[in-house]
């Protein structure tokens, strides 16, 4: 799977095609430190007069390799993925083993760092259902339809909490047809667009 990546953020990296591998290896460590210690202007500055450029392009390198990283952690890329992606890019051979190389390092970390940041939003961590069937009723003439019962584990941090629900077949079949929907959607080039011009 290539990565996605917008417009402007195509243009920091085009940038980069055309300088040198050693500088990217430098761009890529500067990239790593901003990350996990925040933005420094004293080490973008002498980058800036090292390259000889206008600190504005070292920047917009910076936030190039910066959001590739993140963008490629974020879907869990393989370095197969994440070699196809810079390939289609225009990175020359040399860069790429450069990027490459980084984004192996340090992609654990990122996750790690990633997932740290977290608004707090409960997650799924289990599912148990339970089919409760009554064979038979003196007071009922009409069948009597099954019910499941779903015990839903949710996490949020350290904390655990069971949510109990009841449903009969119908609704179950309904919820699954939805959630269905939905994952088909969050798959669409529309929910793509979204999602970038909400980043």
């Amino acid at each position: 799977m290539l990565l996605i990546l917008d417009d402007i953020h195509k243009q920091h990296l085009d940038i980069l095609k055309n300088i040198d591998e050693k500088i990217i290896k430098e761009f890529c460590r500067i990239s790593v430190e901003h990350l996990f210690k925040g933005s420094n202007p004293k080490v973008y500055q002498s980058a800036a007069q090292r390259l000889n450029v206008e600190l504005d392009i070292v920047q917009n390198a910076i936030t190039g390799i910066t959001q590739l990283l993140i963008e490629a952690t974020k879907v869990m890329a393989s370095e197969m993925e994440f070699r196809d992606s810079i390939i289609v890019l225009g990175f020359n051979s040399l860069s790429q083993e450069e990027l490459v190389k980084c984004y192996m390092e340090h992609n654990q970390e990122i996750r790690s760092l990633l997932s740290s940041l977290n608004m707090g939003i409960p997650h799924y961590k289990n599912l148990e259902w339970r089919l409760d069937v009554q064979i038979a009723s003196r007071t009922l003439r009409r069948p009597l339809e099954p019910s499941i019962l779903l015990k839903l584990q949710l996490e949020e941090e350290s904390k655990s909490e069971n949510i109990i629900l009841e449903a009969d077949p119908s609704n179950i079949i309904h919820m699954t047809q939805v959630l269905d929907q939905a994952l088909q959607e969050a798959k669409s080039q529309h929910f793509r667009r979204i999602m970038r011009s909400i980043k």
